[in-house]
């Protein structure tokens, strides 16, 4: 597990029925690409967050694999249509095996 990766989300607590939401991410991560060399000149192996997804109430949103050239600290800004009241799913898959997930609930008001 990488250290020191946290991330934040932001949905907006509620949203009318059929409204699109702006949905804001981001996951703290070094997005170490392979490429660079260390003091003593061995390669730094490769560690990146590969892939990003969003499910509401179980049902994918978006999904993204993310290749080396992606920078430090992943952000993501999108828009979702919030049929029903429910809960966001965030999911972040690191090369090391590791998963990061959080989630949101927005209600309908």
């Amino acid at each position: 597990m990488a250290s020191g990766v946290k991330p934040r989300v932001k949905v907006p607590k509620t949203a009318s029925a059929g409204e699109a939401v702006t949905i804001k991410t981001l996951i703290s991560h070094q997005m170490e690409s392979g490429q660079r060399k260390d003091k003593e000149g061995n390669t730094i192996p490769r560690s990146i967050i590969n892939r990003f997804t969003c499910a509401f109430n179980g049902e994918t949103v978006l999904d993204v694999a993310m290749e080396p050239a992606i920078s430090t600290n992943p952000y993501f800004e999108f828009e979702a249509i919030v049929p029903e009241a429910g809960e966001f799913t965030f999911t972040w898959h690191d090369d090391d095996g590791s998963v990061y997930e959080t989630s949101k609930e927005i209600a309908i008001g």
